[in-house]
């Protein structure tokens, strides 16, 4: 795993501006991980898989509520990691089973970063709701990666199908679910409940990024992917010679699909205001624009949608903590809370 980077950064709103904010992604260093609070202890991992023999490899309990899960994942090809919270009174027992959130991460982190960056263990902890918080890679983009035709690695099998059946086979997880994400898993949080109808009653969006095909937003998702040292292509391929499945893993081009679903979308202009972190709040104007055309694209098909558009913001978790609060009512709402 990746330790944690800061937030990926970049400079502009539409094709040159992202140049330079490509320019910028590329450059910052990492930071150091927190360490745990408690003291880890690894006991035997559950032994159901899921259908395509997807299984737990270890279980770390970090404490009384928090566990890391190190999965094989035929989806993947190879070892992936989630951290889950559990309610107070979970037991792996129970008859009864309890709804998921799913929160996702961003770009340049991991499946750590919520529990890091937020207090959301103290905010669910007298929530009946399990916490899911899986790994999206290095580029905190969880898609399947075209990769010149070879269709792996496959975050979104892994995080849609195979970690929700070993979370229904071993964690009593039950089929209610929401999801939510940051600035990648913005993006992931949307077109998962897009491309995957029903499997999430509400999905939210902080600073996501939301029409990935519109002028300039190529260029960050191919940076995004660079700073990683991969392919720009590898993810999706050519914006041009491969636009179809750009146009399938695009929220915007995927919106009318998201019919039935509560959701969730706020962003910043990045303009004003802010805490000085300037490279961030630039990312955040970048992105208001796409933002802005995918609210008014669920309007134009007469699908609603709660929105929180601010003026100044930073693409950092200063704004993103108290975003997830806002979203609260709606996700648990859903989640039948």
């Amino acid at each position: 795993m990746h330790t944690q980077r800061r937030r990926r950064t970049s400079r502009a709103a539409v094709t040159g501006a992202a140049m330079l904010a490509a320019t910028a992604a590329l450059t910052l260093g990492p930071t150091a991980l927190t360490p745990a609070a408690a003291a880890s202890t690894a006991v035997a991992a559950p032994a159901r898989t899921a259908l395509d023999g997807a299984g737990i490899v270890s279980e770390t309990w970090i404490d009384g509520r928090t566990v890391d899960l190190q999965i094989n994942s035929p989806a993947i090809r190879g070892t992936v990691a989630t951290r889950l919270l559990l309610p107070a009174d979970w037991s792996a027992q129970a008859t009864r089973t309890w709804p998921v959130l799913y929160l996702l991460q961003g770009a340049h982190d991991d499946y750590t970063s919520w529990t890091r960056e937020t207090d959301i263990e103290q905010f669910t902890a007298d929530k009946e709701v399990i916490v899911a918080m899986p790994s999206s890679g290095p580029t905190g983009i969880p898609s399947t990666w075209w990769n010149f035709g070879s269709g792996a690695p496959d975050y979104e099998t892994f995080q849609v199908t195979e970690l929700m059946q070993l979370l229904q086979q071993n964690y009593r997880a039950g089929t209610t679910r929401a999801i939510g994400g940051v600035s990648t898993g913005g993006w992931g949080a949307i077109a998962f409940a897009a491309r995957h109808p029903g499997a999430f009653k509400a999905a939210a969006s902080y600073s996501g990024v939301l029409h990935t095909t519109m002028p300039g937003m190529p260029i960050i998702v191919e940076a995004i992917v660079g700073r990683e040292g991969l392919l720009p292509w590898a993810l999706w391929g050519s914006p041009i010679f491969q636009s179809p499945l750009w146009n399938a893993q695009n929220p915007y081009a995927l919106a009318s699909k998201l019919t039935g679903t509560s959701l969730y979308l706020s962003s910043g202009t990045g303009v004003v205001g802010g805490n000085g972190e300037l490279s961030a709040e630039a990312l955040e104007t970048t992105l208001w624009p796409a933002s802005q055309s995918f609210a008014a694209r669920l309007q134009q098909l007469g699908i609603p949608a709660q929105t929180h558009f601010y003026l100044g913001g930073t693409h950092s978790w200063t704004y993103w903590r108290n975003e997830y609060k806002t979203s609260w009512p709606l996700l648990s709402q859903a989640l039948g809370l």
